[in-house]
C-alpha cells in the first residue's frame, strides 16, 4: 500500500475544479489503456459542486460512452427519493452526460429484501469484473464528522465484512447498502474528498491518529495496489500543521 497523497486546495472554487480536472485525468489514463472505464460515486453534499462542474465543462472532453459508473453506497430508499445517492448524482452528472443507460449500475434498492439487493449488485459487479474481483479505476469517497466513510460506520458488523463485496448496513437514519473494504480496496485510485472547517477534526484523527477502523472506519481504506488521494481544502486541512 502507497502512502495517502494529500492535496490542500486554498478555496472552495479552486477545490471543484481541480478536483474535477483530477477525475477527468484519471479516467483519461484509464480508457488510454483499456476500452472502458469504471467509476464509483460517492453521495453526500460534498461532490455535488464537482459533478455540477464536470457536466458544464467536461461534457464533450471525454467518451462518455466508454465509462461504466457505479456507487459505493446508497441508502435503501427508491431512486427518486430525495434521499437518494443515485437520484442525486442523476440530476447533477449523469441526466447532462452522454453516458448510455446500460454503462449506469445503481444499487437495486427497489427489491423487498435488502440482502438480497446487495447479492444482486455483487453480480453484477462479477457479471462486469469477472470471477477476480472489482478493480475500479477510479473509487470517490467522503468522510463523516464520525471517521464513516461509504457505509462503513463505527462499530458496525458491515466493518468486518471480508468476503462479500457489497453488504447491508445501519446507517443513523435509514438501512443502507455499501461496498466493502474487500472492494474499496482493490480499486487502482481512490480519491477522499473532504471540505470545511467541521471536517478538521476527522481529517486529523484519519491522517494522524492511530485509531483502529472499527472507531474511525476511513483509516480502512488502505488500497492494495492503489493509490490513496486526500483532496482537502485549507480549511478541512487546518489541523494538520503547516502546509503553506
Amino acid at each position: 500500500m502507497n502512502a495517502a497523497i494529500l492535496h490542500i486546495l486554498p478555496d472552495r472554487s479552486t477545490w471543484v475544479r481541480v478536483v474535477a480536472m483530477a477525475i477527468v485525468h484519471t479516467l483519461r489514463d484509464a480508457l488510454d489503456a483499456r476500452e472502458t472505464a469504471s467509476w464509483v460515486l460517492s453521495g453526500g453534499s460534498t461532490p455535488q459542486e464537482v459533478y455540477a462542474y464536470l457536466a458544464a465543462h467536461y461534457r464533450d472532453r471525454l467518451p462518455w460512452q466508454r465509462i461504466h459508473i457505479f456507487w459505493g453506497d446508497e441508502r435503501y430508499v427508491p431512486h427518486d427519493d430525495p434521499r437518494s445517492n443515485y437520484g442525486m448524482a442523476r440530476e447533477t452528472l449523469l441526466r447532462h452526460l452522454p453516458v448510455p443507460t446500460e454503462n449506469v449500475h445503481p444499487m437495486p434498492t427497489y427489491m423487498h429484501d435488502p440482502a438480497r439487493a446487495a447479492q444482486a449488485y455483487e453480480s453484477t459487479l462479477r457479471g462486469f469484473f469477472g470471477g477476480a474481483g472489482p478493480r475500479f479505476d477510479l473509487v470517490l469517497l467522503g468522510v463523516g464528522a464520525d471517521g464513516h466513510t461509504a457505509s462503513l460506520f463505527p462499530g458496525t458488523p458491515a466493518l468486518h465484512e471480508t468476503t462479500h463485496w457489497v453488504t447491508t448496513a445501519a446507517g443513523p437514519d435509514v438501512l443502507r447498502l455499501t461496498l466493502t473494504y474487500p472492494a474499496l480496496n482493490r480499486a487502482a485510485t481512490v480519491f477522499v474528498l473532504v471540505r470545511g472547517d467541521t471536517k478538521a477534526e476527522v481529517v486529523y484523527r484519519a491522517l494522524r491518529s492511530q485509531e483502529p477502523r472499527e472507531r474511525c472506519p476511513i483509516r480502512g481504506i488502505r488500497p492494495e495496489d492503489g493509490d490513496l488521494h486526500w483532496w482537502l481544502d485549507r480549511d478541512a486541512a487546518r489541523g494538520l500543521g503547516d502546509f503553506s
